[in-house]
């Protein structure tokens, strides 16, 4: 399986780059997201659970998420849930009128038959790409927002 969601966002890149990179914020910023939890936590790599819902149907999945804003660029690595092995990265592309986001996911099943459709039908088509469609969305929304929230903000309105 392998998807792509892109989105060109006109906000400045440091803040969308932060609005992407702190997932802990994501369900108080993201209505699709049910939570997030950060199970450990080591210099720009950290383990998340993470669970959020696809037109109410519930997914959740654990991941290893490497930060890299110097480039910028954020990766995940899922560990655990029907979506191990899946590897995601977002980009971070500056052009004239914005920054080109992007997410892509590729995920290899090796179940015997039926690895193939399933990875690319039902998890890819149906889950992946709508889940990442309205995260590009509501991040762009947010950025170019004169009144996006602040990572600080967030934080508060989770307590």
């Amino acid at each position: 399986m392998h998807t792509e969601n892109n989105i060109v966002i006109q906000a400045p890149p440091r803040v969308i780059y932060e609005l992407a990179a702190a997932v802990e914020h994501w369900p108080a910023l993201l209505p699709h997201y049910r939570w997030v939890r950060i199970l450990h936590e080591q210099g720009n790599r950290r383990l998340v659970e993470m669970a959020a819902h696809r037109d109410g149907i519930p997914v959740r999945w654990w991941a290893e998420q490497v930060r890299f804003p110097a480039e910028p660029r954020i990766t995940f690595r899922h560990v655990r849930g029907v979506t191990a092995g899946m590897e995601v990265e977002w980009r971070f592309e500056p052009l004239p009128d914005g920054v080109r986001v992007r997410i892509r996911h590729d995920l290899r099943l090796d179940w015997p038959l039926v690895g193939g459709l399933v990875a690319d039908w039902i998890i890819g088509a149906f889950f992946v790409s709508n889940i990442a469609g309205k995260t590009l969305r509501r991040i762009k929304a947010l950025a170019e927002s004169e009144q996006r929230p602040s990572t600080a903000a967030a934080s508060r309105r989770e307590a």
